[in-house]
């Protein structure tokens, strides 16, 4: 495995390649990395492929970038990635938030892709509930009572600690540009768009994913016009690091 970097839209991005053979392109999910996917490229890249794993702008070991970024801005950062490092045709490879972006990149360059492959992906924005909407009147309440000059300076820590309580931790997490780039990724809902997806798709999914639950990846399978569904029993969110070899062993079977 081999570490590079390379200047995209004047940003330091760092990626590693694995392996010789037909390319595989992997896109990591929401604060994740390439090192997320060391297991999973070192047996692909050992089976006969070219493995290459990017850190997205924002992620691992690649520069922030200076403005907020939506869906569009890393679609069109994968495509000058692909260009710069001289990939033509390859598999695509796309984990929750890179799913999102996989599903934006092969419906605007479907000659580029031979197959998709969509890994517990995220993309699908749910339907407002009363949970939904409880959350929304808090958060307008809360952002009632720390609007006064005196309070203020302890909103972001009150915003902190709800979203920490309601688990959404790449939100938490997420700092200076980056809080308000996964906030327009998360509002843009890409359901309407799956059936123009006309590449060969596998989905896979960890049938005890709590982040994107398996209903999902149902609702993808009927969406998407040739595809075909594996769940994995028992697994979460990130079948990658939890199974990389069952995970492979899925893919390989697909790509072959």
């Amino acid at each position: 495995m081999t570490e590079k970097e390379v200047l995209i839209k004047g940003l330091k991005t760092n990626y590693k390649i694995a392996g010789e053979g037909p390319a595989v392109l992997i896109l990591h999910g929401w604060g994740g990395s390439s090192d997320s996917w060391l297991a999973f490229q070192k047996i692909l890249s050992e089976k006969g492929y070219k493995v290459i794993v990017l850190d997205f702008p924002g992620f691992g070991k690649s520069i922030t970038p200076p403005q907020p970024w939506d869906l569009d801005d890393y679609t069109n950062f994968v495509l000058d990635f692909t260009e710069k490092v001289g990939l033509g045709q390859f598999f695509l490879v796309g984990h929750s938030f890179g799913g999102r972006i996989s599903i934006k990149f092969v419906i605007k360059h479907p000659e580029k892709i031979k197959k998709l492959i969509l890994c517990d992906s995220a993309g699908i924005k749910p339907k407002p509930g009363l949970k939904t909407l409880i959350i929304f009147c808090m958060a307008r309440l809360g952002n009632a009572i720390f609007t006064p000059k005196h309070l203020i300076r302890f909103k972001d820590a009150a915003r902190n600690f709800f979203y920490a309580f309601l688990r959404r931790k790449d939100y938490v997490k997420a700092n200076g540009t980056m809080r308000e780039t996964i906030k327009r990724v998360l509002n843009e809902d890409l359901l309407s768009e799956l059936p123009q997806i006309r590449t060969k798709t596998l989905i896979v999914w960890g049938a005890a994913d709590r982040m994107v639950p398996v209903k999902y990846a149902h609702i993808f399978k009927e969406k998407i016009v040739d595809s075909e569904l594996e769940i994995i029993p028992k697994i979460g969110h990130s079948p990658h690091l939890e199974v990389p070899k069952k995970l492979s062993e899925i893919v390989l079977k697909f790509l072959s």
